[in-house]
């Protein structure tokens, strides 16, 4: 709990965000201007608009190629891991264990179906392009519904030494009519007679022993049953940042580092459109003195013959080809230059609804060799928060069985294993064509386990087998099935019942 009203405490935590507020937005006006406006702006704001369109083009690039990675369409993008200890007692159960992982993988399943059913894609992208642009975002999770996001300006943050958050504080304008009965004692008669909008203040404290605290107010009053303590893995609110900088509350954006670049490219493609706009405009110059009337000329139609001298006339040209020149060479090489930076010059990104997985392998390792580990620390500080907290919220909802957390945790799969499970998959059929190569087809099948082989591989694609591999009695029923049908072919029905006699007369025997 802070000291003194939320409201108060988040007008002394503006003054340090300031100045990351002005980076944004002029990192903003070279790409996306809407995504940081300037303080005040409304729906009537007329936005500059850039002379280039590379910044643009290049976050929206790089956002979805992060979008690919993070949330890949056709793999889960994280494992339920056994723990080394729990793994050991069962090892040398292989049934029980390819049941385990069956059943891990069907949970995972789940997880994913949730997130995809949640609309969750559209705010995480909204997301990148801030972390892109902005360098922070705060996304908050609710216990049911799709996920929000707060734009920087939305609020403000404390983090300690290490970097990890202390305190965040939000600021929201909603209109008195969404708040709930206890929330609108709040708020005065008046304002709520004109459906006046009012600031709802929010804060999240961290506390020592894993927990955090959330409690809202209006009017530097908090709102009744706004209060709870919550543990951290359930905790909605995952506050990211692009780059850190050490003893630094908020991050810097991918697109500052590169904000020279963008700002000589739209200094001189505005040089050039402006130059290129004054070299097309025909003018023509008329000889005072000569024998041609300027006059005469402009209304003459297409044609017509009048009195003149052609030397009379001539055109105004703008002799600027070879400083045009220089400077479409120069935003070349700076288009160049952002080009590999947002990886405009990758074409593994296809505009399809299936991508296949060596495609999000090669963006993958894209974004790890351009962004130099970004993506790695994008699926640590976003993806974990992400899977506990959708887990937390199906267990809470009794969508999702509760899995002892001592042994079985969430693993997020970084860089090129980004593909989860389905990586697997590669590593046991290599596993495989190595051991035919040296055994042969016969000596495999002496001493694989078929039946654990298509357990591995279904958990490895992420597909449920019950009801699609024989159980070892529909296997043993249809052995029994064949070798009556053969020794009746052979000798008839009386060998028949004299077979199903003799497994009776066992039966009770047994």
């Amino acid at each position: 709990m802070v000291n003194g009203s939320i409201k108060s405490h988040y007008t002394k935590l503006e003054t340090d965000r300031h100045m990351y507020l002005e980076r944004g937005r002029d990192c903003a006006k070279l790409t996306i201007p809407t995504l940081l406006p300037d303080e005040g702006a409304s729906s009537a704001t007329k936005y500059p608009c850039p002379y280039q369109g590379v910044g643009a083009r290049g976050v929206n690039n790089l956002a979805s190629a992060l979008l690919l990675s993070l949330l890949p369409p056709n793999a889960p993008f994280f494992r339920l891991v056994i723990d080394d200890q729990a793994l050991g007692q069962i090892e040398n159960f292989a049934e029980i264990k390819a049941e385990i992982e069956q059943s891990l993988s069907k949970i995972e399943r789940s997880v994913m179906r949730e997130i995809e059913t949640s609309a969750s894609r559209v705010s995480v992208f909204e997301a990148l392009k801030h972390l892109i642009v902005v360098g922070n975002v705060l996304v908050y999770t609710p216990d049911s519904g799709s996920m929000r996001i707060f734009h920087l300006n939305r609020y403000c943050i404390q983090r300690d030494a290490m970097g990890n958050p202390l305190l965040i504080l939000t600021k929201e304008c909603v209109s008195p009519s969404v708040l709930p009965e206890e929330a609108r004692s709040l708020v005065n008669t008046s304002d709520m007679s004109v459906d006046k909008n009012v600031d709802l203040y929010t804060c999240i404290h961290y506390l020592p022993n894993d927990k955090i605290e959330i409690y809202q107010e209006i009017n530097d009053v908090e709102v009744p049953g706004s209060r709870g303590i919550f543990n951290k893995d359930k905790n909605p609110y995952i506050v990211l940042r692009m780059h850190s900088v050490e003893g630094e509350n908020y991050g810097r954006s991918y697109v500052e580092q590169f904000l020279g670049d963008l700002k000589s490219l739209e200094a001189l493609t505005q040089a050039i459109v402006e130059g290129s706009a004054a070299s097309a405009k025909v003018l023509f110059l008329v000889n005072p003195n000569g024998t041609t009337r300027a006059k005469t000329l402009a209304t003459s139609p297409n044609g017509a013959i009048i009195e003149g001298s052609v030397g009379d006339v001539s055109t105004l040209q703008v002799q600027k080809q070879a400083d045009l020149s220089v400077a479409l060479q120069t935003s070349k090489t700076i288009q160049d230059r952002l080009a590999y930076a947002f990886l405009l010059t990758e074409s593994t990104i296809r505009d399809a609804d299936r991508v296949t997985a060596a495609e999000i392998r090669l963006v993958t390792q894209s974004i790890e060799r351009a962004l130099g580990g970004i993506y790695s620390l994008l699926s640590v500080e976003f993806q974990l928060p992400l899977v506990k907290r959708i887990m937390a919220r199906m267990s809470s909802k009794g969508n999702l069985p509760k899995l002892p957390k001592k042994y079985i945790q969430p693993a997020i799969v970084t860089g090129i294993e980004a593909l989860g499970r389905g990586n697997d998959l590669d590593r046991l059929d290599l596993y495989l064509q190595g051991l035919a190569q040296i055994m042969g087809a016969e000596g495999l099948s002496q001493f694989l386990n078929i039946r654990e082989y298509l357990k591995r591989r279904a958990s490895a694609l992420g597909i449920d087998i019950a009801g699609l591999i024989k159980t070892e009695e529909e296997i043993a029923e249809e052995v029994q099935e064949q070798q009556q049908q053969a020794i009746m072919q052979q000798f008839g029905n009386q060998a028949v019942d004299v077979v199903n006699q003799q497994a009776m007369l066992n039966q009770r025997s047994e």
